[in-house]
């Protein structure tokens, strides 16, 4: 339904031009008789339902119509305000009738009937909405976009698809229609016909690069990665600066076994400008999968990743961390990590990945320090006060190891290595202590519950 802005012009342009015209009533004229009172009445009633309308209060601009409607039930708009009223009552069965009572009387006010469309669509009444619009549709072409809507709604694909065809043909190619149009051969398993229907746009625009790319991504979900990978060397040809294309190419290139190409092509995709981040990072992923099983190529997934570190994207950042993680290059792993940290303070996962890899690389000025700041933001979580007690024990501070370790021992919940890995740190606490009582029995706890896994 289209969205119509009711100026003061219309609002009173229409309401009262229609007066005039079928009621015949002369607001100006002074009344001299009973027809002047009655044709008085008429206007005090109807400014009073404006106005009852105005501040919402729809059932007495309802009771003004009605008593408007007594003293001439020939003014279309009276019916047409007491259906909009209706409506805001909720009242949807005398809605319909006011609105299709306006209609009738002026068939062809398209106001009257925009209104009882956008009735009928609300209600989900596609077959009565269809038979309305279709009146529509000589006020405003808009109005046949709707129409395509109306058709693919109510399973009439032909004749959505033939109106889709006559408004790209009359106006172009959309966003908006493309979308029904894919959604038509979605649920008609008509791909040929959608393959078909780009091929046609690739020949008649062979300049468009969206064309190309729509067609790349049917063919290779039609499992054609053939003609795919043609139709996308053909695109670089016609425009060898076309990045988006290489989100294609890189895929077919390592399919091919042409590590080259398609490195080449990840990191113009990395180093793009019209890429959305997301997109990269999932390009990022197979470049460090293809790396991974072809470790000469690292020195490039560096280069590459350089430049997405640049771009300030934690998830690739993360995902980095994650490689050189398995690659055990800490280290690295660390690097990445910080840096994904500072762009998402509060993520939990990289804090806590962050504080492990700092206990691995014995920086334990570091990771004391930030498990205790940590575990102040997060204090139900036991892996933080872990972190700091084994830091405190490796700074030969326990006394505060075995403070930090008793809190985080309260919110172990069904955890048993966690817990154990706590009395080894307890054990360890108390042996600095020269408190070898304290320290076995701890020893003990932790090698039982270590025997039951």
């Amino acid at each position: 339904m289209k969205n119509k802005i009711y100026i003061l012009f219309l609002i009173f342009g229409m309401l009262l031009y229609p007066q005039l015209n079928y009621a015949q009533v002369d607001f100006n004229k002074k009344p001299d008789d009973d027809l002047g009172n009655v044709e008085d009445k008429f206007q005090e009633l109807f400014y009073e339902a404006l106005k009852q309308k105005g501040i919402e209060n729809y059932d007495r601009s309802v009771e003004a119509l009605l008593k408007c409607i007594e003293l001439d039930n020939s003014v279309p708009v009276l019916y047409f305000e007491l259906g909009k009223n209706y409506y805001k009552l909720k009242n949807f069965n005398a809605a319909e009738e006011a609105l299709k009572k306006a209609v009738s009387k002026d068939p062809d006010n398209e106001w009257f009937l925009d209104a009882l469309y956008g009735f009928y669509t609300s209600q989900n009444e596609i077959g009565k909405a269809l038979k309305t619009v279709k009146q529509l549709v000589k006020y405003h072409p808009d109005y046949k976009e709707d129409l395509a809507s109306l058709y693919l709604r109510a399973e009439e694909y032909d004749e959505a698809l033939k109106l889709l065809d006559e408004l790209d043909s009359k106006f172009g190619i959309s966003k908006a229609r493309d979308r029904m149009r894919n959604q038509i051969y979605e649920e008609t398993g008509r791909k040929n016909d959608q393959i078909k229907n780009l091929e046609e746009r690739v020949e008649s625009h062979p300049d468009k690069e969206s064309n190309y790319l729509a067609l790349i991504f049917r063919y290779s979900e039609n499992n054609e990665k053939e003609k795919a990978f043609q139709t996308a060397k053909e695109l670089l040809k016609i425009n060898p600066n076309s990045q988006l294309v290489h989100l294609a190419l890189y895929k077919f290139y390592l399919d091919d076994n042409n590590a080259e190409k398609a490195i080449e092509s990840m990191k113009i995709v990395v180093n793009s400008n019209e890429i959305k981040p997301d997109t990269k990072l999932k390009v990022l992923t197979d470049f460090v999968k293809f790396v991974g099983n072809n470790p000469q190529y690292e020195a490039d997934l560096v280069e590459a990743t350089a430049m997405v570190s640049s771009n300030n994207n934690s998830k690739t950042l993360i995902e980095l961390g994650q490689y050189y993680l398995a690659k055990k290059n800490k280290e690295k792993a660390l690097e990445y990590f910080e840096a994904a940290l500072k762009l998402e303070t509060n993520n939990f996962g990289v804090l806590r990945n962050v504080l492990l890899l700092y206990i691995d690389l014995q920086k334990y000025n570091l990771a004391e320090e930030k498990s205790n700041e940590a575990f102040q933001k997060y204090p139900a979580q036991p892996i933080f006060y872990l972190i700091n007690g084994v830091a405190l024990n490796q700074l030969n501070q326990p006394k505060k190891a075995i403070e930090a370790l008793e809190m985080g021992l309260d919110y172990i919940i069904d955890d048993t290595k966690m817990e154990a890995d706590f009395y080894n740190q307890l054990s360890k606490a108390y042996t600095l202590l020269n408190n070898t009582t304290k320290a076995k029995t701890f020893s003990d706890k932790a090698k039982q519950l270590e025997s039951s896994n």
